[in-house]
C-alpha cells in the first residue's frame, strides 16, 4: 500500500503556471511508475503523464505535451508536474497515480489509469 498527497493546486490566471506536488508514504516508490491524471466538473478522468521509477521515461498526452513537465525526486518519495502556460480549460481536480508493479508500461496508463491514488487538488484557471 502507498498513500499519495497532492499539494501546489490554486487559482491561477490563463497564462500562467503551478508545480504540483505528490508525496508518497507508506512505501517507497522509486522502483514503480508514477503519474498525472485530471477530471473536469462532468467529464471523464483524463490522462495526463507519466514517468518510469528511474525518471528515464515519460509519456505525456497531446493535450499538455510542451506545456506541462513531469518529473520526480526518489530521495524525496515526490512527483512534480510542472505546468506552463495554463487555460482556462485546464481546471480540474488533478490527481496522483502509483502503479506499484515493477516495470514501465507507458501508453498503457493512457487507458487503464493505475491502482493507487490520491485524492486530488484543485486547479482553477481564470481568463
Amino acid at each position: 500500500q502507498v498513500q499519495l498527497v497532492e499539494s501546489g493546486g490554486g487559482l491561477v490566471q490563463a497564462g500562467g503556471s503551478l508545480r504540483l506536488s505528490c508525496a508518497a508514504s507508506g512505501r517507497t516508490v522509486s522502483s514503480y511508475a508514477m503519474g498525472w491524471f485530471r477530471q473536469a466538473p462532468g467529464q471523464e478522468r483524463e490522462f495526463l503523464a507519466t514517468i518510469s521509477g528511474g525518471g528515464t521515461f515519460t509519456n505525456y498526452a497531446d493535450s499538455v505535451k510542451g506545456r506541462f513537465t513531469i518529473s520526480r525526486d526518489n530521495t524525496k518519495n515526490t512527483v512534480y508536474l510542472q505546468m506552463n502556460s495554463l487555460k482556462p480549460e485546464d481546471t480540474a481536480v488533478y490527481y496522483c497515480a502509483a502503479d506499484l508493479r515493477t516495470g514501465y508500461r507507458g501508453t498503457y496508463y493512457q487507458k487503464n489509469g493505475m491502482d493507487y491514488w490520491g485524492k486530488g487538488t484543485l486547479v482553477t484557471v481564470s481568463s
